[in-house]
């Protein structure tokens, strides 16, 4: 990492940046070993990515709950990666986040890295030091498709789930990493079609800054948290990719039945990004003045779209006519809470916004 950043309103925001700066560039100095190789022979998954991965500012960054989740779900995962570091509620301290690194700098290294550990499952947040460095961004975007090809290309059968990067304070910053971002679900729907097993996860979407330290970089408690539920709820969507339960979940608490009233939900569609042939779309489900516990939205395309790949709902399509359920983790909304899921698409005319109905349980 550079030491000159682009400055933040006030003194203390700019000591804070120069700060976040010398830490990702001497994240490996602090609190990170060799891999402990802690196998329980579990599905293997490769936390990769940057300082976001390897939590120098919070120990075990989103790999604490996200790990919490595992357990709690009853699921089997062996996490893997040359660096091991975290606290003793993170059961399995290995991984790939390298601190300060670019996407060219993880690049050069994955092919070995994954000869070593096989991954079967790949999670990959990369690009904000890119960002913060100003390097290269106009090629950002092709390094990154260079280095999921090179996942696709050494481990064919790994699920790859791809994250935009988290946002950022500095508003310059925050207008590159859009930036950056916008160009990421036109790279996963090429390896789809391609016929690669990669899959969006949009993490920017699931953070705002209040969920970022006074750094305005690294999250907060709450915003690893946030990182560990998407990536939860992207890998639950994807059959395969931390295994199955087997038996092994927890007995579930009950869930309150709802007092009487009118169960009622709403449901509003936006487009979030779209390019020639494709689309990526988000729904934010809405509970009305009663708690519900669980929803289904409906609704029926006019133009020739079609749904390839969700997350944070189970969608299924029937010709023109779309199904999308809650999944496990966001069905219960209590009065006037929401839940939102995404999804990307094929389309081969305009991108009409389509009336939706949406199910209260």
């Amino acid at each position: 990492m550079p030491s000159r950043l682009s400055p933040l309103p006030d003194v203390r925001h700019r000591w804070a940046i120069v700060l976040a700066a010398v830490i990702l560039a001497a994240g490996a100095l602090i609190g990170v070993g060799t891999a402990r190789a802690e196998s329980n022979g579990g599905v293997r998954v490769m936390p990769l990515g940057d300082s976001i991965t390897d939590g120098v500012t919070i120990p075990g960054a989103y790999r604490t709950g996200l790990w919490q989740r595992f357990t709690g779900g009853g699921y089997r995962v062996d996490f893997v990666g040359s660096l091991s570091n975290g606290p003793a509620s993170l059961g399995d301290h290995d991984h790939e986040g390298h601190s300060g690194w670019r996407i060219d700098q993880i690049d050069a290294n994955i092919v070995n890295w994954l000869h070593a550990y096989s991954p079967h499952t790949v999670l990959l947040h990369i690009g904000t030091n890119d960002v913060l460095q100003n390097y290269n961004l106009s090629g950002a975007p092709a390094r990154l498709s260079a280095l999921i090809d090179h996942i696709t290309a050494t481990v064919p059968t790994a699920e790859v789930f791809v994250a935009t990067i988290i946002p950022l304070a500095n508003s310059g910053q925050e207008a590159n990493a859009r930036a950056y971002n916008s160009a990421i679900p036109g790279i996963v729907q090429s390896k789809v079609n391609a016929g690669e097993h990669v899959h969006l996860v949009d993490m920017h979407a699931a953070l705002t800054t209040a969920d970022l330290l006074s750094d305005g970089i690294h999250p907060n408690a709450t915003g690893f948290d946030k990182m560990a539920a998407t990536w939860f709820g992207a890998l639950r969507s994807v059959p395969g990719s931390i295994g199955d339960t087997g038996g092994g979940s927890p007995t579930p608490t009950p869930t309150p039945t709802p007092p009487p009233g009118d169960r009622t939900c709403t449901a509003a569609y936006t487009v979030t990004g779209q390019w020639s042939g494709g689309f990526q779309a988000s729904v934010t489900v809405t509970a009305g003045s009663t708690a519900i516990t669980g929803w289904t939205v409906t609704w029926r395309y006019a133009n020739g779209q079609a749904v390839t790949q969700a997350w944070n709902a189970t969608v299924t399509s029937s010709g023109s006519a779309v199904t999308a359920r809650n999944v496990g983790y966001n069905g219960a909304l209590a009065a006037g809470a929401g839940a939102e899921f995404g999804f990307l698409g094929t389309s081969t005319g305009v991108n009409e916004v389509p009336t939706l109905t949406c199910t209260a349980n």
